[in-house]
C-alpha cells in the first residue's frame, strides 16, 4: 500500500465497503458522540467521515489530535445506516473505521479557525494565509482560478495563437504607473525595471514575423492599493496579433472571454452583444468609463429646460463656458423620503447635493414635486419628464457644472440609484467595448499636455491627426467594461516612426528623448513593421467577479495588504550593508 493513501478524501462510496483504506488529511472537526469519537478528514479533494470507538487499540492516540493536525489513518470501509447518509457528499453513504493512525503533523493553538465561517481581519488572514488558504471558500476561488487560467490558453491555442514568454527584467517604460526597479550589481548606478506589462515586447515578436502572440504575463506595477486592484504584482491574457484591425481584435477576443464567462459563470446570464461606446458617450451617460451596463439608467443633458429658468442656481451656472445640466432617471424613486437620501449620498461625496423632481397623485392627475418643480414651472417640468420617459412614482436627479467636477460623482449616484431602486441585474455579466479614448490630456494646473492612455496607440487619421488640437485627436484605443470594472485594455499600436516621434512631441517628448527611452523599439520599427494591436485581459478581476467577490485578495493566492507589505514573509524588508555595498547603494534616512 501506498505509504500515505490508497484514496483521496473524496474517493470512498458504496463500492468500497469492506475495503481496507489508508487515508491522508488534515482533521477537519473532532465530535464525541457518547464515547465514540467521529473525525471529519478532510484534503484538498474533498472530505471522509473516519471514526474510532473505546475497544479499539489506537483509541487513546486518536482521543489526542485536535483540529487541522495532519494525520495518516488505516482503516475498514462501513456503510453508514440510511438515517445517517449525508447526501451533501460524494463520500456521505460511507464510513471508515481507524484500525491505525499515525500523526504526521501536529498543529499548534491556531490562530485562525479552518472550520466554520467565522470572519477574521484581514491582517490576521494575510499573516497566516496558508491557514486561510485552506478553508473551503478559499481551495474554491483557487482552484476556480486555476481552471479559468487552463481555460483560456485552450481558447487561445484554438484561435491558432502560441504562448511565448517575455523578460521580467528590463527597461523603464511609461505604462501609467510607477515602475519598481531593480538596481545592477554589474553597472553601478543603473537600474533595470519590472515590467508594467510586455507591452514593447509583444509589439516587437510581432516585428519579429510571428503573427499571434499571447501569454500568461506577470505584471509589476507600484500602485496605490483598491479593492479591485493589487499594489505590486497582477497578472492578464496578453495578447497581440500582426495585420490586424481594432474590430479583428474585437472579433478575436470576445469569443475567449464569453466563453470563459460561460463555463464558469455559476448560472449567471452572459451577455451575447457587446456594443461599442465611444469613451465621450461612456461619461455622457453613466459618468464613467467602465459602466455597468446591468443598470438600466442612461443620464442625459437637460441643460435647455434650465436655461433662464427660475432656478437661478442652474440657470446662471449654464451662463458660464463648458457647463450643462444632467440628469439621472430614477424609475420608481419618486418618494421624497428616497430623494432625501440621495441628496445626502451628493453631499457626502463632496457636492452641495442633487436637486430633484418627482411624480406623484396629485389633484388632478399626476403632480410634479420637489424645489426644482416649483422653481422652475409646470411647463419645463413636463418636458424633462417626456425627454426621460419617466411618470407616476419616478423621480429624477440633477447635477450641474463642468462634466469634470461632477461627472465621477454622478456615476456612483446612478450606480447607487440602480442599487436601492433594484434596477441593477444581479445574475448577468453585461459588457460592453468603450472605444475613441482621447490620446492627450490637459494639466490643470499647468496647462502641460500628457497621454491620457497608451502613449504606443495610433491615432485615429494618422498623422494628419496631429496637426490640429492635440485634446481634439482620438486614439485607436479601446477597454472592455463589464459590470463596472474594466476587464481588458488594448489598442491598434502606432508602427510608424514618423508618425510616433509626431505623437510622443504633442506630449513634450523630443525626439531624442524617444530614441533613448525607446530606442529598441523604434530601430525596430525602421524594417519593414507591420500593422498591429493587440490588448490585455486582467486575470485577477475576472476570476474576482466569476467568483462573485468584491475584493481582488480573494482570488489571489498570496496578496499583498492595502500597504503593500507581504506580512507571512515581512516584505519589504531592510537590506543588509553587504547587499548594499554589492550594489553601490546607500540608504539615506528620511526627515
Amino acid at each position: 500500500m501506498h505509504p500515505f493513501r490508497s484514496h483521496t478524501c473524496a474517493e470512498l462510496n458504496k463500492s468500497h465497503v469492506g475495503d481496507t483504506v489508508r487515508l491522508s488529511g488534515w482533521v477537519h472537526r473532532v465530535r464525541d458522540h457518547g464515547g465514540v469519537l467521529f473525525i471529519d478528514l478532510r484534503d484538498h479533494y474533498g472530505m471522509t467521515q473516519v471514526l474510532v470507538d473505546p475497544d479499539s487499540a489506537v483509541f487513546a492516540e486518536v482521543e489526542k489530535v485536535r483540529s487541522e493536525w495532519c494525520i495518516r489513518i488505516d482503516g475498514t470501509v462501513k456503510a453508514r445506516d440510511e438515517s445517517l447518509i449525508n447526501p451533501k457528499l460524494p463520500t456521505g453513504e460511507i464510513e471508515v473505521y481507524i484500525r491505525g493512525i499515525e500523526v504526521l503533523g501536529a498543529a499548534d493553538e491556531l490562530p485562525l479557525m479552518v472550520f466554520g465561517d467565522q470572519e477574521y481581519p484581514e491582517e490576521t488572514r494575510l499573516r497566516y494565509r496558508y491557514l486561510d488558504l485552506r478553508r473551503e471558500a478559499m481551495q474554491s476561488n483557487m482552484k476556480l482560478r486555476s481552471d479559468v487560467v487552463a481555460s483560456i490558453r485552450r481558447r487561445m491555442w484554438d484561435k491558432g495563437f502560441r504562448e511565448y514568454q517575455t523578460p521580467i527584467i528590463t527597461a523603464s517604460s511609461p505604462e501609467g504607473a510607477r515602475d519598481f526597479l531593480v538596481p545592477s550589481r554589474l553597472h553601478p548606478g543603473k537600474f533595470y525595471a519590472l515590467p508594467q506589462a510586455p507591452q514593447q515586447f509583444k509589439q516587437l515578436i510581432m516585428v519579429s514575423g510571428f503573427d499571434k502572440y499571447f501569454q500568461i504575463a506577470p505584471c509589476f506595477r507600484d500602485e496605490d492599493p483598491r479593492a479591485d486592484r493589487s499594489p505590486t504584482d497582477f497578472y492578464q491574457l496578453d495578447m497581440e496579433m500582426s495585420f490586424a484591425t481594432q474590430q479583428d481584435v474585437f472579433d478575436t477576443i470576445q469569443p475567449v472571454i464569453e466563453g470563459v464567462f460561460e463555463e464558469f459563470g455559476n448560472g449567471h446570464t452572459v451577455d451575447k452583444h457587446w456594443p461599442q461606446i465611444s469613451y465621450a458617450d461612456a461619461a455622457r451617460w453613466y459618468g464613467t468609463d467602465k459602466p455597468d451596463l446591468r443598470n438600466p439608467i442612461k443620464m442625459q443633458d437637460v441643460s435647455d429646460h434650465f436655461r433662464g429658468s427660475g432656478f437661478a442656481i442652474f440657470a446662471k451656472l449654464l451662463e458660464q463656458d463648458g457647463t450643462e445640466i444632467r440628469a439621472i432617471p430614477a424609475p420608481g424613486g419618486g418618494s421624497r423620503k428616497f430623494c432625501d437620501r440621495m441628496n445626502s449620498y451628493a453631499q457626502k461625496e463632496g457636492l452641495p447635493g442633487m436637486g430633484y423632481i418627482f411624480w406623484r397623485d396629485g389633484e388632478n392627475g399626476m403632480e410634479a414635486a420637489g424645489p426644482l418643480a416649483k422653481n422652475i414651472g409646470p411647463e419645463r417640468t413636463e418636458a424633462i419628464r417626456l425627454q426621460l420617459g419617466l411618470g407616476k412614482g419616478d423621480a429624477a436627479f440633477f447635477l450641474g457644472g463642468k462634466p469634470a467636477a461632477f461627472e465621477s460623482v454622478a456615476g456612483r449616484a446612478r450606480n447607487v440609484i440602480g442599487e436601492e431602486l433594484n434596477l441593477t441585474e444581479k445574475n448577468r455579466f453585461a459588457f460592453a467595448w468603450v472605444v475613441d479614448f482621447p490620446m492627450y490630456e490637459k494639466d490643470d494646473e499647468t496647462g502641460a499636455i500628457d497621454f491620457s492612455h497608451n502613449p504606443f496607440s495610433m491615432p485615429q487619421g494618422g498623422a494628419e491627426a496631429l496637426e490640429g488640437d492635440p485634446l481634439e485627436v482620438l486614439g485607436y484605443q479601446y477597454d472592455l467594461a463589464c459590470n463596472g470594472y474594466e476587464l481588458i485594455s488594448g489598442a491598434i499600436r502606432n508602427h510608424r516612426p514618423e508618425i510616433m516621434f509626431k505623437a510622443f512631441a504633442l506630449a513634450g517628448y523630443g525626439e531624442d528623448e524617444v530614441r533613448a527611452r525607446f530606442g529598441g523599439m523604434v530601430n525596430a520599427f525602421r524594417f519593414g513593421a507591420p500593422p498591429h494591436g493587440g490588448c490585455a485581459a486582467g486575470i485577477d478581476r475576472i476570476v474576482m467577479l466569476l467568483a462573485d467577490q468584491a475584493n481582488i485578495r480573494e482570488v489571489i493566492m498570496f496578496p499583498m495588504n492595502q500597504r503593500a507589505e507581504d506580512l507571512m514573509m515581512g516584505a519589504p524588508s531592510l537590506p543588509t550593508n553587504e547587499q548594499l555595498r554589492d550594489l553601490s547603494l546607500r540608504v539615506v534616512e528620511q526627515d
